[in-house]
């Protein structure tokens, strides 16, 4: 085993991810049942890494919590929590509760399910799941309550509607973009003529994801989160997924439509209509700012560091799309080979034919290890190709790495705590304006 820890993770524990994406939801009461604390050191950690997202209804230091102690971790904790949920009813109006454990009440083995079944017995609308922190990261908690939510809460029908689909695949919380992001791909989407559930949106409703047994595709846009959701919801309910890469920028975003599109069997004449209006509306504004671009030299050599979904769609828009030079694409999450050679395969195609050098790592303070096995530093030598200009798109965590270098930096992956975010996204032809625009404010700003 190995003995590396992590100084500055990037993700909440699988509780975290759980309980944010649960309260992300509309009309839904997050109640934990877990130690004392837990759910506060989630909110403090959401509120410094998220774009200072705020805690909404129910949501923060207000979600409702057994808070077991001793007597609990020894004699089972499911009074408690019985306990706790009926309070929770009477005070805290909600059209779902979703009961989350945390790693002590999982360890015990509290059975949840039992508790849970009680209330619905009663018509109580309310769901749990398992999310103990130990299960993984946040990615994994949003996962399982995915799981549940497919499992327990979305009716079962025979009846498909044609062209209704449902969309996820974009975290609450470990993507401080998610709902700006989901509300842009919605759009994009209902362009095309189709029905879309959305979920975590301001223009979703529980009603929606109740029905949401009735799409003809559920569109997964990530290779990697919500992927064992979507095969849960496919044994359960028959609708099958169509996995993607996040789209970010003309050339992705043309490429998942046109396969969405096959999927779908979508006239060529919609999508052309689509794709084409898009395109026109990027290129129109970079087209205004081409002239500065090229005078002023507004190329960069670049690092880019996030997650499965930011990392792969980051360094494609930065190569394909603005022309510029992502020489080390950082991937922060703990993947096996088959994500691997994932991540590898998108990136080795790129339109631009660029290649770059694709590195996974979990710890902040490797990267310029990493850059400079690829890059060497200068060492005195007479002739020396400078990695420069360059710019690091990551983290906040990336700042001083961006300083070292002499590179200008923009934060964009998780964690997000130096901006304040509010319904800007990145996704699509619309969402990589604003990133283009965001890029290279950071550039003029510092002439």
């Amino acid at each position: 085993m190995s003995d590396k820890f992590i100084e500055r993770p990037r993700s909440f524990c699988a509780l975290g991810g759980a309980m944010l994406s649960a309260a992300a939801l509309p009309g839904v009461v997050p109640v934990l049942h877990t130690s004392m604390g837990c759910g506060g050191s989630i909110y403090w950690n959401q509120f410094g890494s998220t774009g200072y997202l705020g805690a909404g209804y129910c949501g923060g230091m207000a979600v409702p919590s057994s808070n077991v102690q001793e007597k609990d971790i020894v004699f089972g904790g499911v009074e408690r929590l019985t306990e706790q949920i009926e309070n929770t009813i009477k005070l805290v109006e909600g059209e779902l509760y979703v009961v989350l454990t945390g790693c002590m009440t999982d360890i015990i083995g509290d059975d949840i399910k039992s508790v849970v079944k009680q209330f619905q017995g009663r018509g109580v609308k309310i769901i749990g799941a398992e999310t103990g922190g130990f299960k993984g990261d946040g990615y994994k908690g949003y996962d399982l309550l995915l799981q549940v939510l497919f499992d327990e809460y979305v009716k079962k029908t025979d009846k498909k509607v044609k062209n209704k689909v449902n969309l996820w695949g974009i975290v609450p919380a470990q993507d401080a973009f998610w709902r700006g992001n989901l509300t842009i791909l919605r759009r994009l989407l209902e362009k095309l003529g189709l029905q879309v559930n959305s979920f975590f949106t301001e223009h979703d409703s529980l009603q929606e994801i109740e029905n949401a047994a009735e799409a003809e595709l559920n569109i997964v846009v990530s290779e990697f989160y919500g992927i064992d959701a979507a095969r849960l919801f496919e044994d359960v309910h028959g609708v099958p997924f169509l996995s993607s890469t996040l789209p970010i920028g003309p050339t992705a975003t043309e490429e998942f439509i046109k396969k969405l599109a096959h999927r779908l069997n979508i006239s060529d004449d919609a999508v052309s209509l689509v794709v084409n209006e898009g395109k026109k509306l990027y290129y129109r504004y970079i087209d205004r700012i081409a002239d500065a671009y090229n005078d002023l030299d507004f190329q960069r050599y670049a690092v880019v560091v996030g997650d499965g979904n930011y990392a792969p769609a980051l360094t494609r828009f930065l190569a394909d799309d603005l022309g510029w030079l992502p020489e080390i694409t950082v991937v922060t999450d703990f993947y096996n080979e088959d994500n691997h050679k994932t991540v590898s395969n998108y990136l080795g195609n790129l339109s631009s034919g660029y290649k770059s050098h694709i590195v996974f790592e979990t710890d902040a303070s490797e990267i310029q290890y990493h850059l400079s096995k690829y890059w060497p530093e200068f060492k005195g030598q007479n002739f020396y190709d400078a990695f420069s200009p360059a710019f690091v798109v990551g983290s906040h965590l990336e700042r001083e790495f961006a300083k070292k270098i002499g590179a200008a930096h923009l934060t964009v992956t998780y964690p997000v705590g130096n901006r304040v975010v509010l319904n800007r996204g990145y996704a699509g032809f619309e969402g990589s304006l604003a990133l283009s625009e965001d890029l290279l404010s950071v550039l003029v700003a510092e002439r």
